[in-house]
Order: structure tokens, then C-alpha cells, then sequence
């Protein structure tokens, strides 16, 4: 890779992509052995700054480390320094003293990646900043799209919900759109960014056409706890327009592949017989999360 960060995938060339990709491959390989270990980051230590609650990228992001044998360093807002009133800046530094090599940071602030990496000399990860970007989200959906059709270049992809708060959105639009799929996003008009059609996606506000014109859905929750307003009625109201159900797919797209990156809000965003359903990738997602990360981190690792 020709940096030494993972900041977004807004200006991430298709080579980059592609090379993470193939790397994965090579890593879900290792997952699927009896020892599931290899000993290419022994001796670097990785730090996992989470200033926001996660389940799926806190633990994807510590699997990935440890079965690349790298040293593990956890850290939570809470019981730290951080809540005597230190800054992001001193808290890094400091931690960075110790001797690192990578730092993972997910942070409510869009650009706290982007400014640590100024700040600090180790790489850095982005696990998700704000309302901004969530690279390794959109890389492990891609690998995912990529591994069910052997393709992504000319899918059809759709992005539905919360399109407004989502980092995950924005990093997909990246990156799909650079390696060639068409996206298009679907949401109610007050979920939906301002001009977004300037990212060369096209928008759907009736969610029935968008089943049925995509090959895939990639389905988000309504981020609550980003909104400082009323967005939508009420969330029974979302769901009886938005909500991706089975008697929707059933009528206008029986073979739609159903994606989403977690957590579900079963019968909001997705009823729940969709979540499981046989076109469902969801865990896949999860598993292929940590061949990913493993692939990124390696390729920082190495270079590092």
C-alpha cells in the first residue's frame, strides 16, 4: 500500500483495493485451518483506541491481531485518562511513548483518524470516525459482494436507510463506485444527504424500486443516537416503507441478495425472517470482517 494509514477510501486507487482484497483471500484461508495463527506482525503491538461502543469491529479488529501473533492493547474511555479531561492528542502521545506500531481508532469526531495521523508516527486505522468514513466496513462488504458473484465491477448495488449518519454508506459509495459496481442509495427524503447525487449515485425514494432494479441491498439501521431531531414519523412508520421484508422481496426480487453491516434492529430496518434468509450474507460479513483486517493490518504491519 503507498501509505502507511487506512484513513478512508475516498481517493484509494483500485489497485490498493484490489491488493487488500486478494490478501484477504489469502487470510480466510488461514481461518479455515485447525490453527488458525501465523506469526507475520510477532513482535509489533497494536493499539485499540475505541473512544465509541462496538461489538463486531472491536472484536473483528482483535481476532485479526492476534492471529497475526501481534501484541494487543485495549483501551476504553472509561477507567482512562480521558475522563479527567485529557485530549485525544495527549492520550495518543502518551500511548505512542510506550513503543507502538499501529494505532485502531474509532471516534465520534469525523477526522480523528485523519488527525492522528498527523500527530503520531504509527499507523493508523480507521475503525470508523464519526459520521464520515468506515473503510474496513466497506472492504469486508466488498470481499463479501466480490466472493458471492466472483465480481463486483457492473453489480448493481443499493445502500438503504440512514444514509445521512452513515459512515459505512460513504465508504461504500467510495470504494464500490472504484471498483465498478453501480450504487444507488434509498431512504426517506430527510435520510438522504443533501446532493449526494454529485457522488455519481443514483437515489431511490420508493424502496420497491430499488429491490427491484439492485442485486444487491446493503441495508442500515436508523443511527438514533446521531440524530438530534425528528427525522421520520415514527419507527413503525419507517418500517411499513422501508422496512426490507419478505413479502417485499418475494414480489419485486426474489434473487436480491440481502447484506448488512450490524447491528440489526430486527422488524425496523429488516424484518427478521430476511436477516436469516438463504440470500442473507450477513455472518459471512462478520467472518470475512476478520480476514480483512487481518490483510490491512499485515500489509500496515509489514510496511511499518
Amino acid at each position: 500500500m503507498k501509505s502507511k494509514h487506512l484513513l478512508g477510501l475516498f481517493g484509494i486507487e483500485r489497485e490498493e483495493i484490489e491488493l487488500i482484497l486478494n490478501t484477504a483471500h489469502n487470510f480466510k484461508e488461514v481461518l479455515e485451518r485447525p490453527i488458525k495463527k501465523v506469526p507475520t506482525l510477532q513482535g509489533k503491538t497494536i493499539v485499540n483506541l475505541f473512544f465509541e461502543s462496538s461489538t463486531r469491529t472491536r472484536i473483528s479488529f482483535e481476532l485479526a491481531e492476534r492471529r497475526l501473533s501481534a501484541d494487543v492493547v485495549n483501551f476504553s474511555v472509561s477507567g482512562s485518562s480521558v475522563a479527567k479531561g485529557e485530549t485525544l492528542k495527549d492520550t495518543a502521545r502518551n500511548i505512542e511513548a510506550m513503543k507502538i506500531d499501529l494505532v485502531v481508532i474509532r471516534h465520534s469526531s469525523p477526522g480523528a483518524a485523519h488527525f492522528l495521523s498527523r500527530v503520531l508516527n504509527a499507523g493508523i486505522v480507521n475503525a470508523g470516525d464519526g459520521t464520515h468514513e468506515h473503510p474496513t466496513q466497506a472492504l469486508l462488504d466488498m470481499f463479501t459482494i466480490n466472493e458471492k458473484f466472483g465480481r463486483i465491477d457492473g453489480l448493481k448495488v443499493c445502500i438503504v436507510g440512514d444514509i445521512l449518519h452513515s459512515r459505512v454508506a460513504l465508504s461504500n459509495i467510495f470504494g464500490l463506485k472504484t471498483m465498478g459496481a453501480s450504487v444507488s442509495v434509498c431512504g426517506p427524503k430527510t435520510l438522504i444527504p443533501r446532493d449526494i447525487e454529485k457522488l455519481g449515485v443514483k437515489v431511490y425514494y420508493n424502496v420497491n424500486e430499488a429491490i427491484r432494479n439492485s442485486d444487491i441491498l446493503n441495508v442500515l439501521r436508523i443511527q438514533l443516537e446521531r440524530q438530534d431531531k425528528v427525522f421520520f414519523p415514527s419507527i413503525r412508520e419507517y418500517h411499513l416503507y422501508y422496512g426490507i421484508t419478505r413479502e417485499r422481496i418475494q414480489k419485486y426480487n426474489r434473487d436480491i441478495v440481502i447484506m448488512h453491516p450490524g447491528p440489526i434492529n430486527r422488524d425496523v430496518e429488516i424484518s427478521a425472517d430476511v436477516a436469516d434468509c438463504e440470500q442473507s450474507l450477513i455472518l459471512q460479513q462478520v467472518l470475512n470482517g476478520v480476514a480483512v483486517r487481518m490483510a490491512i493490518l499485515y500489509l500496515l504491519g509489514t510496511k511499518n
